[in-house]
């Protein structure tokens, strides 16, 4: 945890720092409330010491400040003898502790403890209110509950992995699920009241990547204006997903590597090594296998991280689950926009089933997401669906000679192949044919030639 102390006496202050520096967290001093204030809009902090003896400064009023910039940030107040009585004031108005000058060490433990469990209980209750939002649309029940047979075994094989210590690494093309099944996993292990904490690991350039994983010290690198603890640290105890692993640097590797086997790890610009107690899940679309190859991927890491693997089907290889995926994200859109939907015609219902999704769900739930949104009546028609569905309906509709009308949403290469066809079925020769089309005989030759009407 990063804390700001805020007291005038630069002793106090240091030693305050000192000890919980000791507990292995970071703390920045701030002499004075309007510094301290400063600091808080600058930078981001997960608890304040507040002494309410400031000087000129009246630290009731700092408090004050400090609950309106961040109303959840939880404060411990400082306060000398014989002013308890203003203390008590200051928890009523939001502090959530506080101590009495001078503390011992074991009573500046209890208080960092009460801390770190106010600390930990806003964090499960932001994961909460996360999960609760991302399950109302990506419910792992509905999504992940298949009538294929594929789907099944894989997640049998996940399912009875989760309740293990084994890092899993999970395959599949985007938008298949990957993530929804990594929090299902974790949701379903022995650590589902722990943090679930997730890392990007293509979002961020190399630098940021490593900072963002396993955390820095100050001066370590041009923006590094205070120690950083990455989400190594934060998932401890819990579990740590490495989205889109396949495309980690290949310099960050080795110290993956060093976490997954031995558990320790080093921030950035220091050399104090530390533990993590963390479980991995991974998940990538990347063929790891042609990367080990190609040489970015560290093969060492690759068999590692390789104990429990399972691949995730396309959509397209779940036809079952097509249907049922898309009444589901229906009813959850219906709901949002306050829309009566009563599912979808037919001619939807075949687009839905015929279309590739080469998006997987992620495609499907911003289609019906458009669909419920465009929708005039209490279905979804065809003409609802994106653009894709609908032109790829329309040509099987017209079969291998579609008489396609000016304005069909159809590309303008499939339009004049409609049109080459048909003025070609009118015309008794090529060359009436050519002049028709307003192009000399070679061209008409090289168009018919490349449409398959040689």
């Amino acid at each position: 945890m990063d804390f700001l102390i805020i007291d005038d006496d630069k002793t106090f202050r240091d030693a305050t720092c000192l000890l919980i520096d000791g507990e292995g967290h970071y703390a920045e001093g701030a002499c004075s409330g309007e510094l301290g204030l400063a600091e808080l809009k600058s930078g981001k902090f997960d608890s304040v010491l507040l002494d309410l003896n400031l000087g000129p400064e009246k630290g009731l009023d700092i408090l004050d400040q400090i609950r309106k910039l961040q109303p959840d940030l939880p404060v411990v107040i400082f306060t000398a003898q014989g002013s308890v009585k203003i203390a008590v004031e200051a928890m009523r108005r939001g502090a959530i502790d506080f101590l009495e000058k001078p503390f011992t060490r074991e009573q500046f433990h209890l208080a960092l403890a009460r801390v770190q469990r106010f600390y930990q209980l806003n964090q499960n209750i932001e994961r909460l209110e996360r999960e609760v939002k991302d399950s109302n649309a990506q419910s792992p029940e509905i999504l992940l509950d298949s009538s294929t047979p594929l789907m099944k075994g894989v997640m049998d094989t996940l399912l009875r992995a989760a309740k293990t210590p084994a890092s899993i690494l999970i395959l599949g093309e985007s938008g298949t699920g990957k993530s929804v099944v990594a929090r299902a996993l974790h949701q379903q292990s022995h650590l589902a009241d722990k943090l679930f904490v997730t890392v990007s690991c293509p979002s961020l350039s190399k630098e940021l990547l490593e900072s963002e994983l396993f955390g820095h010290v100050k001066g370590s690198f041009t923006g590094a204006l205070r120690d950083h603890w990455g989400k190594v640290k934060l998932a401890s105890g819990g579990t740590l997903f490495l989205d889109e692993i396949g495309d980690l640097p290949i310099e960050i590797q080795p110290k993956l590597l060093r976490l997954l086997q031995e558990r320790e790890y080093e921030r950035v610009g220091e050399n104090t090594t530390r533990r993590a107690e963390v479980r991995v899940i991974a998940a990538t679309s990347r063929d790891l296998k042609k990367r080990v190859a190609q040489g970015t991927f560290r093969e060492d890491l690759f068999f590692r991280l390789n104990v429990i693997t399972a691949e995730l089907p396309p959509l397209r290889e779940r036809p079952s689950d097509l249907i049922r995926f898309a009444g589901h994200y229906l009813k959850h859109f219906a709901a949002l926009c306050g829309r009566r939907l009563d599912g979808f015609s037919e001619p939807a219902s075949t687009a839905i089933r015929d279309y590739a999704w080469p998006g997987n769900l992620r495609e499907l739930r911003n289609a019906i997401e458009r669909a419920v949104i465009m929708a005039k009546g209490t279905k979804i028609e065809l003409e609802d669906l994106p653009a894709e569905l609908r032109r790829k309906t329309v040509l099987e509709i017209n079969g291998n000679n579609p008489s396609l009308e000016v304005g069909s949403l159809v590309s303008l290469e499939q339009l004049e192949e409609a049109h080459l066809r048909k003025v070609l079925e009118r015309t008794a020769n090529l060359a009436e044919a050519a002049q028709i089309l307003g192009i000399d005989h070679a061209t008409l030759y090289r168009k018919r030639k490349k449409i398959g009407l040689e």
